[in-house]
C-alpha cells in the first residue's frame, strides 16, 4: 500500500462549470500530491460566461462536514473560497476553535476572501465583509485578496507598489499572522508582482504576466496550491513561492472552453515532473 499523503481541506462552493470553486481547489490538490476534502458552503449554476445562480447550504450541514473530516481523516491544511453569508462565515469561525484549525491552533488556514467578481463588482454585502474582517482574519494564517477584494476590505485602491504595501499594512492591522496582496489586476505593471508581509518583512514575488483572458479559477488554484504546500510541513515564505509558480504554469497553459473565459490549469502537472 502507499504512504498516506498529507490531507487539505477546502470550504468553498462548486462551479459547475468546473473551473474554480471547489471543483478548481481539488484538481490542484491533486496535482501537488496531496488529499483533497470538502466543505461546500453553496452550489452556484455557471459556466464560462458567468454565474447565474447558486443555492446556499445550510450552515449547519456546512459545519457538520468540517467536523466529519477533521475528526476522523485529519486536517494537515485548510482553505476557505465563497462563504457565501456573514452567518455562515460566523459559523465556520466558532467551528475552526472547535477543531483546531486557525494561526493560533495546530493547522494553518488559508483565507481566500472571494468577495469580488472578474469585474470587480461586489459579490458579499457589508455584514459579510465585516465578519471576513471581524471572524477570519484574526484566524488566518495567511489571507490572499486580490486588488477589488482589497479596495472592499480595507477601502484602498491598489495602483502601484506603495499603495500595495499600504494595503499589507491594512490587513495585517486586521488580524492575519501574514498578507498576500495579488497583483495580476494591477494592469498597469507589465510584471505580476505580488506582495507578501507579516507586517515585519515585505517581499515581492515577481512573475510573468501573460497575455490571455483565460483566468477563470486563478485566485483558487493559487490558494489551494499555498494550502497543499503548507499540508505538507512548509513554511509560509515558501509555500507561497511554490504556489506562485504552480499558477505561474497553469495560468501559461491555460485553454479556452465554452464561449467565454476558460480556466487556468494545472494539467501541466501530470506531464512535467518539476
Amino acid at each position: 500500500m502507499s504512504p498516506t499523503p498529507r490531507t487539505a481541506l477546502t470550504i468553498a462552493g462548486s462551479d459547475s462549470g468546473g473551473g474554480a470553486g471547489i471543483q478548481a481547489d481539488l484538481r490542484t490538490f491533486f496535482a501537488c500530491g496531496v488529499h483533497g476534502m470538502t466543505a461546500i458552503t453553496a452550489v452556484t449554476v455557471q459556466n464560462s460566461l458567468g454565474v447565474q445562480g447558486f443555492t446556499e447550504i445550510p450552515v449547519d450541514t456546512v459545519t457538520a462536514q468540517i467536523k466529519a473530516v477533521s475528526g476522523d481523516m485529519g486536517v494537515d491544511a485548510a482553505k476557505t473560497g465563497m462563504l457565501a453569508t456573514a452567518e455562515i462565515i460566523e459559523e465556520v469561525a466558532k467551528t475552526f476553535e472547535e477543531v483546531h484549525i486557525g494561526r493560533h491552533a495546530e493547522k494553518p488556514l488559508v483565507v481566500d476572501p472571494v468577495a469580488a467578481s472578474m469585474h470587480g463588482d461586489a459579490l458579499l454585502r457589508e455584514e459579510a465583509l465585516e465578519a471576513i474582517r471581524s471572524e477570519l482574519f484574526p484566524r488566518a494564517t495567511l489571507v490572499t485578496p486580490n486588488l477589488d477584494e482589497v479596495r472592499l476590505l480595507t477601502g484602498i485602491t491598489v495602483t502601484d507598489g506603495g499603495s500595495q504595501r499600504e494595503a499589507a499594512k491594512a490587513l495585517i492591522d486586521l488580524g492575519p499572522q501574514w498578507v498576500l496582496v495579488k497583483g495580476g489586476h494591477m494592469h498597469g505593471d507589465p510584471r505580476c508582482v505580488d506582495l507578501l508581509s507579516d507586517g515585519v518583512q515585505f517581499v515581492e514575488l515577481s512573475g510573468t504576466r501573460y497575455d490571455t483572458e483565460h483566468t477563470h479559477g486563478g485566485g483558487d488554484t493559487l490558494a489551494a496550491a499555498i494550502t497543499a504546500s503548507l499540508a505538507k510541513g512548509l513554511g509560509v515564505p515558501d509555500a507561497v513561492a511554490a504556489g506562485k509558480r504552480f499558477i505561474e504554469r497553469s495560468v501559461a497553459e491555460s485553454y479556452p472552453l465554452g464561449g467565454g473565459v476558460g480556466p487556468v490549469s494545472p494539467f501541466w502537472r501530470l506531464a512535467h515532473d518539476d
